[in-house]
């Protein structure tokens, strides 16, 4: 019997680094794809220039980070910081060069076969088209830049985090042979691209990118200096701050001011274009004291992130696929009162094809009925001008009891989220910061309410964010239940968020990072068991990450006893697949849609007796040891059915899915005499449905006569 030790060998895992370039690349592969409306090809190349921004920000920067240290431990896969680094770099100025190929080959000459021309700085400008750059230049762009030269009295200046820059070379006018380092920052108040009268009737829209505006008037700047040369460039910066919480007596301020430290980051990515002068390259590399492996160069305009902006032109609708509208969820009727909806039954919800308008009702209703006494919520992500915040803080005033757990170490919005917290604060809310170093990442809200027959506890638990703006564009499950056992470890986690009530059991609940690790090594073995005793045994498996070494085992162990195991996983797989006697009953897919899939759904067949779970936790370590993350059963056969329905559909796309290969690659299935499966636009497809039916359904109940009695 082969045992989880024979397959710890590092050749049986991917490096979880190379495995994140691997998911970019499936993105960028959707920017390639020409049966994709032209636009939404623009749009997926952006979303690969934004993922490799935060990855070099956070991993690599890590990576530096131990590096330094001289940390020499290995990662599952066998690869220490520097070997990490070494591959990175390598696989990101493939990933860059196709992406860039793509953009200059395929996207610019199709834009301009549809009337969309963007510029570039070779191009001359006709006469109409100089005048009214230069008019633009002087008018909106030259009151705002401010010009930076570097000499013995003025040092180089700090550049900013991501911001793009000019960097030129001058030679003073009044002293000849003499050349000055100047740099200017394109001022990202503006937009980066500026639309100008067209040169022929066939170019409907003409655009040139703010940066060549810049450099075309850049002696405007030097008055007195002629322009030698001038380049873009932009720097990538460790964005990656850590907090001694125990020593921080305030963490909303210690967050605070450590967030001011990102733009003083280590420099840890360079991009110039292609053709920069070798003099001014050598001193930006001496001036932010990087070698030639932290160097990119860009064959074309630097950060390609400005064509999400793009994809919405307007007049262009032929180039996108057609909006989707979420649909009304059929257990929640507008207009209802939605705790006398959930006392029916336990309500599944599936976003974005269902709206996430139930969920902002559920705390707004609360909010201002008279019997609601608490409300009780985690918020770990919300949108800029979020109305659930609008509900908690007017409960707040309204008298109720408000408790609000914002995690104030989500990444990247952190700043957003003391904002929010300040002014929850402000309202009367209770607001607690997290537990000292765990990050809460669950998804849960509770309202207690006084009914006729005692109080009653509704519950809503999801595996995605209270953000309004992103439940239209992620794809997540959710669940409001009013079942006392639910209730009872609703109040149970939210006594543990705030003081230190630790239960010794749950009803339903399974939370990190105490006990969720073990329930799913013991969801895993249990079909373990039952195969090695043939028994029936199968485990579906969708999250966003893989690269837990010990789930990754279990699974291993499973497979060899001859458990079915389907994973359906949209970004990391440190997981390999078809390893003789090791993972040959393992398969991979991996979705990548016009919606960003992010719902955690597990499925264990348990010799027939089977079991559901969602939740918020990915199979990562951080989500099982190092965060408040919250699983949670779905028990009705309904709702069962629904979830299965999913995971069905998932695992039979053909269209949008990328099955990973023995070797380690990721290859799309050959469509060649299949039905076509699109699992993003068939769940659009049977949401609309099913509003349909509902419509009809209550125009029959409207119009049945009534028979005289």
């Amino acid at each position: 019997m082969e045992t989880m030790n024979s397959f710890d060998k590092p050749e049986y895992f991917e490096n979880r680094e190379l495995s994140w370039l691997k998911f970019d690349a499936r993105v960028l592969n959707e920017g390639r794809d020409k049966t994709l409306p032209l636009l939404e090809r623009l749009k997926f190349v952006s979303i690969t220039s934004s993922n490799l921004d935060e990855f070099f920000m956070v991993r690599v920067a890590s990576l530096k980070d131990m590096v330094h240290a001289k940390y020499k431990k290995k990662d599952i896969a066998g690869m220490n910081a520097k070997e990490q680094l070494a591959a990175i770099n390598e696989d990101t100025r493939k990933l860059v060069e196709l992406q860039y190929s793509t953009y200059n080959r395929s996207l610019v000459p199709q834009l301009r076969a549809n009337g969309i021309v963007i510029l570039d700085e070779h191009e001359a400008l006709t006469k109409e088209q100089a005048k009214y750059v230069d008019n633009y230049f002087m008018e909106f762009v030259y009151p705002v830049l401010t010009p930076m030269a570097v000499d013995a009295s003025r040092p180089f200046p700090l550049i900013r985090n991501k911001t793009l820059n000019i960097a030129a070379l001058l030679e003073d006018k009044r002293e000849e042979g003499k050349t000055e380092f100047a740099t200017v920052q394109v001022p990202s108040v503006l937009p980066r691209y500026i639309k100008i009268p067209s040169a022929s009737e066939e170019e409907k829209d003409t655009f040139i990118l703010l940066e060549q505006i810049i450099e075309r008037n850049l002696h405007q700047l030097f008055l007195d200096h002629n322009i030698i040369c001038a380049y873009p460039y932009r720097v990538m910066r460790n964005a990656d701050f850590s907090i001694d919480e125990d020593e921080a007596e305030d963490l909303l301020k210690e967050i605070e001011s450590k967030l001011k430290l990102r733009q003083w980051g280590e420099v840890i990515r360079l991009e110039v274009e292609e053709k920069v002068d070798k003099k001014l390259l050598k001193i930006l590399k001496e001036s932010f004291q990087i070698g030639n492996e932290e160097v990119y160069k860009i064959p074309g305009p630097i950060d390609l992130t400005f064509l999400m902006k793009m994809y919405g032109l307007e007049g262009y609708d032929e180039l996108r696929n057609p909006g989707y509208t979420p649909q009304p969820v059929p257990e929640i009727p507008k207009g209802s009162d939605i705790f006398e909806q959930i006392k029916k039954g336990d309500i599944l919800m599936h976003h974005p094809y269902q709206t996430f308008e139930p969920v902002v009702e559920f705390i707004r209703q609360a909010s201002v009925d008279p019997d609601v006494l608490a409300i009780k919520q985690t918020l770990y992500r919300v949108s800029g001008n979020s109305p659930i915040i609008a509900s908690l803080a007017q409960a707040a005033e309204n008298g109720k009891q408000v408790t609000v757990l914002v995690e104030l170490k989500a990444r990247f919005d952190e700043e957003h989220n003391i904002v929010w917290a300040k002014k929850l604060e402000k309202a009367g809310c209770h607001v607690i910061y997290g537990l000292v170093g765990l990050k809460t990442h669950s998804k849960i809200a509770l309202v207690v309410r006084k009914e006729d027959d005692g109080i009653r506890r509704y519950v809503h638990l999801g595996t995605g964010n209270y953000n309004d703006s992103t439940a239209k564009l992620y794809t997540d499950t959710g669940m409001f239940t009013c079942s006392e056992s639910y209730g009872e470890d609703a109040t149970a986690v939210f006594n543990m968020l705030s003081g230190y009530s630790e239960p010794k059991t749950w009803n339903r609940l399974v939370v990190a990072p105490i006990w969720l690790r073990k329930k799913f090594l013991s969801l895993i073995r249990r079909e373990t068991k039952h195969a090695r005793e043939g028994k029936e045994a199968h485990i579906i498996a969708k999250m966003n990450s893989l690269c837990d070494k010990e789930i990754i085992l279990a699974l291993y162990e499973a497979s060899a006893a001859g458990v079915k195991i389907e994973l359906i996983v949209r970004g990391i797989c440190c997981l390999r697949v078809g390893i003789p006697g090791v993972s040959e009953n393992i398969s991979v897919h991996s979705i990548v849609g016009n919606f960003l899939e992010h719902s955690r759904i597990f499925y264990f067949r348990n010799d027939g007796f089977e079991e559901y779970y969602m939740g918020s936790a990915d199979w990562m370590p951080r989500n099982l040891d190092r965060r408040v993350e919250i699983m949670f059963p779905v028990e009705d056969e309904k709702l069962q059915k629904k979830v299965r329905h999913i995971l069905d559909v998932q695992l039979a796309d053909n269209i949008k899915a990328h099955i990973l290969q023995p070797d380690g690659n990721y290859e799309k299935i050959d469509k060649r005499g299949k039905i076509l499966v699109g699992s993003q636009q068939q769940f659009c497809d049977e949401a609309m449905a099913a509003s349909e039916k509902k419509e009809e359904d209550e125009q029959e109940r409207v119009f049945i006569p009534v028979q005289p009695v």
